[in-house]
């Protein structure tokens, strides 16, 4: 969807910090992977107070890195949850294992670790969760489990850079942790991602596939050419140094739509567990009430799409998707997810939007839930 007159999903934070980065690097004698890729990951590990960060060309290739570098493969099994918008899980089936998902929990949309824990089997290798939509996953009761059963717990933190659990940042929690650089993340590089790890051993392997040193000689795989380049780097080492400020303009965008969902009658303020001591949204995210069916979200998004207004259901369920129909999956097979993504909209999220522009989304939100015949019972 373009056009001057359409609130889009999202719209990155760039300022001219960013501009004069990139600036730089594309008048510098290097732009492919080199000097100002290190510096942000440098500057990336010391942000989360972790020993080693690896930049790569996306965060689906970073989980698929980490995976490998545990030696999971083909015969291997890694729990994940079927919820989330963005879908790093992909890199389970991308190494040759089994992805078995687990149910998520009703009021966060994380994976639950009860259900996790009854999916274990002697091939499981790896535990993913995700911090949905900024919401932390219960990392307490999830490592608990990793370490009894003696299994890697990898942490999917794309969405949700800059929120904490029990004061800890998201990206701390995992033995390895994923971020994402794309769109419609806070930090943007355009596209890009980053591996997180205390792992020295773990880092080096993982460096060693990336491929970026070709110099080194000694190949004990052959690499996947998947690096950061330095242009990429420069526009994310310029967005990590502003990271609180860019946050910080979110949240003023989120406490707006919070006071413009209040004209709903019944509305419910967003869940946020107890152990949650700080979160950053990845979108802003409502739930239709039970009345509405999955077309009828369908319907609301398309009638906000004619108002220029760009919403997107938030979640299609890994499960339902055709290529893990191989796998055995099929619609109904984990109640919470389905019930919660069939009424999730995603509704447009970054720091350019106005009080107005709010309003008018918010108000549009309500109209099409009319013209649905189902009334305006939108939740949080």
């Amino acid at each position: 969807m373009n056009g001057e007159n359409t609130i889009l999903l999202s719209d990155p934070d760039v300022s001219q910090a960013e501009l004069d980065a990139v600036s730089a690097a594309l008048t510098s004698p290097r732009i492919s992977a080199g000097r100002v890729v290190e510096k942000f990951e440098q500057a990336f590990a010391a942000y989360l107070g972790r020993a080693h960060a690896i930049a790569v060309a996306s965060g689906t290739i970073g989980l698929m890195f980490s995976l490998k570098a545990y030696g999971i493969g083909v015969g291997d099994e890694v729990i994940a949850s079927p919820y989330s918008w963005h879908q790093i899980a992909h890199a389970i089936a991308l190494v040759g294992a089994r992805p078995v998902f687990a149910d998520i929990d009703y009021w966060t949309g994380t994976i639950a670790p009860d259900k996790v824990a009854e999916k274990i089997s002697d091939r499981t290798r790896a535990i993913i969760a995700g911090n949905t939509n900024g919401h932390p996953a219960q990392w307490g009761p999830l490592r608990e489990i990793a370490e009894h059963r003696r299994i890697a717990l990898l942490e999917d933190s794309t969405e949700s850079i800059g929120s904490e659990y029990r004061g800890r940042r998201v990206g701390t929690f995992g033995d390895c942790s994923v971020f994402d650089f794309s769109q419609p993340f806070p930090l943007v590089c355009g596209e890009g991602g980053m591996i997180v790890t205390d792992d020295g051993g773990l880092a080096s392997t993982i460096r060693q596939l990336c491929g970026r040193r070709a110099e080194e000689g000694f190949v004990a795989a052959p690499p996947l050419q998947a690096a950061m380049s330095d242009l990429a780097a420069a526009l994310g080492l310029a967005q990590l140094e502003r990271i609180e400020s860019i946050l910080a303009r979110r949240k003023r965008v989120e406490e707006w739509y919070n006071l413009a969902m209040q004209s709903f009658e019944g509305i419910k303020p967003p869940y946020l567990a107890p152990e949650v001591t700080e979160h950053n949204w990845l979108v802003y995210v409502v739930h239709l009430g039970t009345r509405f069916t999955r077309s009828s979200r369908d319907a609301i998004v398309d009638d906000m799409r004619t108002e220029r207004v760009e919403a997107k259901p938030f979640c299609a369920p890994l499960h339902q998707q055709g290529f893990y129909s191989g796998y055995g999956y099929k619609r109904g097979a984990f109640f919470v997810t389905e019930k919660v993504a069939k009424r999730a909209i995603a509704l447009p999220f970054h720091c350019h939007l106005s009080p107005e522009q709010i309003g008018f989304i918010v108000k549009s939100a309500k109209d099409a839930s009319i013209n649905v015949g189902a009334g305006s019972a939108i939740y949080l």
